[in-house]
C-alpha cells in the first residue's frame, strides 16, 4: 500500500493516523489468526521498530506532547539521543500491539543523556 497524504483518507483494511496537518499516513492492517490477542512478537526474526523522521526536534517535542495526551507514556522518559554524543534523536514509545515506534530528527536531540551507554537507544544497530 502506497502512504498518501490527504485531508480526509479512507482506506479498506488501514488505520489511519494523523493530527494538526501532519498526516494521515495509513498504516496496513493484517489481522491474522494468529495475531488476534497475541500483540507484537518481539521474540522472532522481522520488524525491530518503524521509525518516523521529521523536520525538527520541536515536531518531536510536539509529537511527544500529544502522545502525553493520548495517554502514551514514551519509553526512555521523553525526546532522547540515538547514542552517546549524537544530535538526532527522538522519542520512542509502543502501540497498542507492542511494536515500537520512533519520531526523530536529524538534530536537537543533544540535550538529553543517551539512556544506554555505549550502545545505541535502539538497541538494534
Amino acid at each position: 500500500m502506497a502512504v498518501e497524504r490527504r485531508d480526509q483518507v479512507r482506506v479498506e483494511g488501514a488505520a489511519v493516523h494523523g493530527r494538526g496537518g501532519e498526516g494521515p499516513y495509513g498504516v496496513p492492517q493484517f489481522p491474522g489468526e494468529a495475531q488476534i490477542g497475541r500483540g507484537f512478537a518481539t521474540d522472532r526474526a522481522g520488524l525491530h521498530h518503524l521509525s518516523f523522521r521529521v523536520q525538527d526536534i520541536e515536531a518531536v517535542r510536539r509529537a511527544e506532547a500529544t502522545l502525553r495526551e493520548l495517554g502514551t507514556e514514551p519509553l526512555h522518559g521523553g525526546i532522547v539521543p540515538h547514542r552517546e554524543g549524537a544530535s538526532s534523536g527522538g522519542v520512542f514509545f509502543t502501540d497498542p500491539d507492542g511494536i515500537r515506534l520512533e519520531i526523530f530528527a536529524p538534530t536537537g536531540a543533544d540535550t538529553a543523556p543517551a539512556p544506554t551507554q555505549g550502545a545505541p537507544t535502539c538497541g538494534f544497530f
